[in-house]
């Protein structure tokens, strides 16, 4: 029986982390019992009571686990979290559960059984069901053209917060993925596809965050320097 671990990183989210994990656990008794599954909560320095409701459900639930980081960033959160796991396939999802449930077991399935190396969800192909505000939806599609076009790739979603990836696989890609931030989802997804390796890209249902706390303007211009730097790691073959 293959071994999968979902990551939920947090980052202050006391008002939906029990009732997400709650619901997550139920799912994968009912949808994914052909699997070893864990939950594991990655706290991302929460000054809130965060880490008190994790350390809970972990009392509580053998399934849950728990890690914690005094830094802040969702790169820097999976790095450590996937690198310790003893899983064979690591995944993560958003604590608010934005991305429907039902677009998991497909993707774990594609992984462990239809010798795929990543999975992620896309909120941008014809068969997405996506909901969010006009403004997003737009920086969304602005930013992945910009992917495709800086960095030469083929996939179509870069930060769809709905991933997968074989360990193994995982563990070669490592050492050199650098951002510890939000741009680790394009970093990864990049770096394995200049590499060869298959990716499996799934469409999604998925409902926007109205609580999120992403800062559009600062986040944009990271990202654009970002994407030039992976470019330039690119061309000079340093990935």
């Amino acid at each position: 029986m293959k071994k999968v671990d979902i990551v939920i990183p947090c980052l202050n989210e006391e008002n939906v982390l029990e009732q997400s994990i709650d619901t997550l656990r139920n799912f994968l008794k009912e949808n994914m019992s052909e699997y070893d599954n864990t939950i594991t909560i990655a706290d991302n320095g929460s000054t809130d009571a965060t880490l008190e409701i994790a350390k809970r459900l972990t009392e509580q639930y053998p399934e849950v686990r728990f890690n914690t980081l005094d830094k802040k960033g969702r790169g820097r959160a999976l790095k450590k979290t996937w690198s310790e796991s003893d899983a064979d396939i690591v995944s993560y999802m958003d604590v608010d559960l934005s991305t429907d449930l039902k677009a998991l077991p497909p993707m774990i399935n594609a992984i462990a059984n239809e010798n795929y190396h990543l999975g992620t969800g896309t909120r941008l192909a014809k068969n997405s069901n996506t909901k969010r505000g006009f403004k997003r939806d737009f920086i969304s599609r602005v930013y992945n053209l910009m992917v495709k076009t800086i960095l030469w790739t083929k996939y179509s979603d870069a930060q769809c917060g709905f991933k997968a990836v074989d360990k193994k696989i995982y563990d070669q890609l490592h050492p050199v993925l650098k951002d510890n931030e939000w741009f680790f989802d394009t970093e990864m997804l990049t770096i394995a596809e200049k590499k060869g390796f298959k990716l499996f890209e799934i469409p999604v249902t998925w409902i926007e965050d109205t609580d999120s706390r992403v800062k559009i303007i600062n986040t944009a211009y990271k990202y654009i320097r970002d994407l030039i730097r992976l470019r330039t790691r690119i061309i000079f073959k340093k990935i």
